[in-house]
């Protein structure tokens, strides 16, 4: 796994060939993160189904419930099959423009 810290958020980027792999690596890393904005970068050289990604839901509820941002960067998975907590997107910019617009949606009491 590839860590990058930026200054509003920070970056996992898988670096692995098995998603469980990644996953594990995550669950280790993710403790030292926990007041940051998280942006998971799932590259499409690792085959990731719709119960791998689901695995990421309740950090999703959890981060929200503590304000911060959770996004998941990946193009190899349908939007449209998973719950609207689980911000998925299919680039870093986009993953970036979400975090922005949750900080003002935070800021403005929503």
């Amino acid at each position: 796994m590839i860590i990058e810290k930026k200054t509003d958020f920070s970056i996992f980027t898988s670096d692995e060939n098995v998603f469980e792999d990644f996953f594990n690596s995550f669950l280790t890393e993710e403790k030292n993160y926990e007041e940051a904005h998280l942006i998971i970068h799932i590259l499409n050289t690792i085959k990731t189904t719709s119960k791998d990604i689901l695995q990421f839901l309740e950090f999703a509820k959890n981060r929200k419930e503590n304000n911060t941002s959770f996004v998941i960067v990946n193009t190899a998975v349908d939007v449209d099959d998973f719950p609207e907590e689980l911000n998925i997107v299919p680039t870093l910019q986009e993953a970036v423009d979400i975090i922005e617009m949750e900080n003002i949606e935070r800021e403005l009491g929503f």
